[in-house]
């Protein structure tokens, strides 16, 4: 084989493997948190606790769709990152603002190192104005109702 006949091959190779990388970077951007929460406006109450200095609180990002539907993602600091955002959705109308989805946890079970999938049903129900949202937060099976307050920022805690 003469190198003019391998190189349409090698070109061939080379094409798919670029598209092959291409494919994988794209993915991970749609995967990143950053990207997923740019476009949307974001209300946080995340702190850093002095003593311990474990992250606590909740980053909400909500992208309004039509004229009263919200999609949103909810990111819940537990001493470390938030992990993956919980996906909401539901209704603005006028300033009351309505969300429900489901929080699925993967988690490990010590020592055995088992996996569990745990299930939680989230829902917000609160006012939201340009500068914050205020109202009432309910993770199923591990709090009951609470009240929070979370002021407008521009991004989430992860990505500054």
């Amino acid at each position: 084989m003469t190198h003019w006949t391998r190189r349409p091959f090698l070109l061939c190779a080379l094409a798919l493997s670029v598209g092959s990388l291409d494919l994988r970077a794209q993915t991970a951007a749609i995967e990143d948190p950053c990207e997923k929460t740019a476009g949307m406006q974001v209300y946080s109450n995340v702190f850093m606790h002095e003593e311990t200095g474990d992250l606590l609180g909740y980053d909400l990002g909500i992208k309004r769709q039509g004229s009263s539907g919200a999609e949103a993602l909810l990111y819940v600091y537990e001493g470390g990152g938030a992990g993956e955002g919980i996906p909401l959705s539901g209704q603005v109308s006028k300033n009351r603002l309505t969300l429900r989805g489901t929080w699925v946890e993967h988690l490990l079970e010590y020592p055995s190192k088992r996996k569990i999938l745990e299930q939680h049903s989230v829902e917000i129900l609160g006012i939201l104005t340009l500068a914050n949202f205020s109202g009432k937060l309910t993770i199923s099976e591990i709090d009951d109702h609470q009240h929070v307050r979370l002021k407008r920022v521009k991004k989430i805690w992860s990505c500054n």
